[in-house]
């Protein structure tokens, strides 16, 4: 993952405002894609653009990265605060804004309501993933790259009791 041009405004900080998607399925497994440049696997993830909230951005990216509309999808809840994760300097090029540091993300935990079908990679001109699949819940820690590791270990374990109170009344058998 090299990181160039970053579109959104930076905070005073100097981290790019995000947002990050967990989709679970019936079974509470979660969507897990590979990025289109084979460097990785990841939720899908993308900037809040400084005209729009960052729920309105979690519906763009969800429908630019997976293809899902807000029909096909529920949504059980978010996390409280931003969480932040800084860029290994080594993997930041071309960026314009030097003060750039990282990243800082709400996460926000979906429920398929859809099926496998509706899931598609393809939905904008340069696809930011090439390949999808369901995994047990907690399987991205082990498979992350390491310095959103942190950052996603603190999304799942503030997003599971929501994924836990909502399977237990609203999941489908």
């Amino acid at each position: 993952m090299v990181v160039g041009n970053t579109s959104s405004k930076l905070d005073k900080d100097g981290y790019r405002p995000n947002v990050g998607i967990v989709v679970c399925n019936n079974v509470g497994q979660v969507l897990w894609a590979r990025r289109a440049t084979r460097d990785g696997w990841q939720f899908p993830q993308g900037g809040v653009e400084p005209d729009e909230s960052a729920e309105d951005a979690v519906f763009r990216e969800l429908y630019e990265e997976v293809g899902l509309q807000d029909h096909q999808v529920r949504l059980v809840g978010r996390t409280r605060d931003w969480l932040h994760y800084d860029i290994p300097k080594r993997l930041v090029r071309n960026c314009r804004e030097k003060s750039f540091r990282g990243q800082k993300q709400l996460w926000f935990l979906f429920h398929l309501l859809g099926t496998d079908a509706d899931v598609c990679l393809k939905m904008c001109r340069r696809p930011e993933f090439d390949k999808w699949q369901w995994v047990e819940y907690w399987s991205p820690l082990d498979h992350v790259v390491e310095f959103k590791r942190s950052v996603y270990r603190r999304a799942l374990t503030e997003l599971k009791p929501l994924l836990n109170g909502y399977s237990r009344h609203n999941f489908r058998s």
